[in-house]
């Protein structure tokens, strides 16, 4: 029984938003009866758009594509600044199309070895959070950079080009912070030591990049398109949410994404509006604050936690601090032109 207490618990603390996603689920199953019509609350579209992403970036993670290319410009690097400046835009960059959380799947943990390798762990909350920052800025340049884009994507409709000059100003802005940012950094000396070389396992490849698919954050997904079915089918709450939403879609993205984080903000929200630019808007700046205003945050924070447990808290300090100030900036930002 303990056992399956403690297994039960482990998969809440790794799969914390699908768990509370299916609970919600169910419990609108008993306001809103199944029946076939849920196969159209799912945006089916959403769905296999991201699979196809996750399948695409798993092969890329298991050639080591990334890796090697980083490797080769690192020889490059001569000081601690250029060094953390490099992996924070590296982590910008590759956002830009292997997603945020992906980007940080691989970067971060390269981030603490190279540090570690230069004996500078001093640098390593710093460069985490700024390095989270810099994944949630890049994955706004286009909207396959995040699970949450790729779901406006679909459900407006929004051509690239459009939805990139809908986010360009709080692209620049949050360059611009980063850049200033790391000017804190200190310009000593570095030198990289040769690291290991890297090996491409061939064997059962296929296998492991399916293998390697959050299907969990599918069926996150799922779940999530249910309960707002749901909610929009039971007179009191379709009310209640258009009432608050309808005119309010970037403020309400904002603190919506504060507590259950941008994914199913931009799911909920899209559910009761369409002003999907607004929206967007409001979830992409909402994935800045709270460590779980987005899914990176939290993916950024478990692999340095689970490196240097000492440093919990004070990343968590550093990490917030960064967040809430970008984010009043950006909140600015929007204030000032609309």
């Amino acid at each position: 029984m303990n056992n399956l207490t403690d297994g039960f618990l482990n998969f809440f603390k790794k799969e914390t938003i699908f768990c509370i996603s299916l609970v919600l689920a169910i419990v609108s199953c008993f306001f809103v009866l199944p029946s076939i019509d849920y196969l159209n609350y799912i945006n089916w579209e959403t769905i296999i758009l991201l699979f196809v992403i996750m399948v695409f970036v798993e092969i890329l993670k298991n050639l080591s594509v990334f890796e090697i290319f980083v490797r080769k410009l690192l020889d490059k690097v001569k000081n601690t600044r250029g060094l953390v400046l490099f992996l924070v835009f590296t982590c910008f960059f590759s956002s830009i199309f292997i997603t945020n959380d992906v980007s940080l799947i691989i970067f971060v943990p390269f981030t603490l070895l190279a540090l570690k390798k230069v004996e500078r762990i001093d640098l390593i909350i710093f460069a985490v959070s700024l390095e989270t920052i810099a994944a949630n800025g890049g994955c706004m340049v286009l909207p396959i950079g995040a699970p949450h884009n790729i779901v406006m994507y679909t459900v407006s409709h929004i051509p690239f080009e459009s939805f990139f000059l809908l986010l360009l100003p709080y692209i620049i802005v949050s360059v611009i912070f980063l850049l200033i940012l790391s000017f804190f950094i200190p310009r000593d000396d570095v030198s990289l030591p040769k690291m290991s070389d890297i090996e491409i396992e061939r064997k059962d490849f296929i296998k492991r990049v399916f293998l390697g698919v959050d299907y969990f954050l599918l069926l996150t997904f799922i779940a999530l398109f249910i309960l707002i079915g749901n909610l929009q089918n039971i007179p009191f709450f379709n009310s209640l949410f258009s009432q608050w939403i309808i005119g309010n879609e970037v403020i309400w993205g904002v603190l919506v994404s504060q507590v259950i984080s941008n994914v199913p903000a931009a799911i909920l929200l899209s559910g009761f509006s369409t002003n999907y630019e607004a929206i967007i808007v409001g979830i992409n700046i909402g994935g800045l604050g709270t460590l779980i205003a987005s899914m990176a945050n939290l993916i950024s924070y478990k692999i340095l936690a689970r490196e240097f447990n000492d440093f919990k808290s004070r990343y968590l300090i550093v990490f917030t601090v960064l967040n809430i100030a970008l984010l009043l900036i950006l909140l600015a930002v929007y204030v000032l032109t609309n």
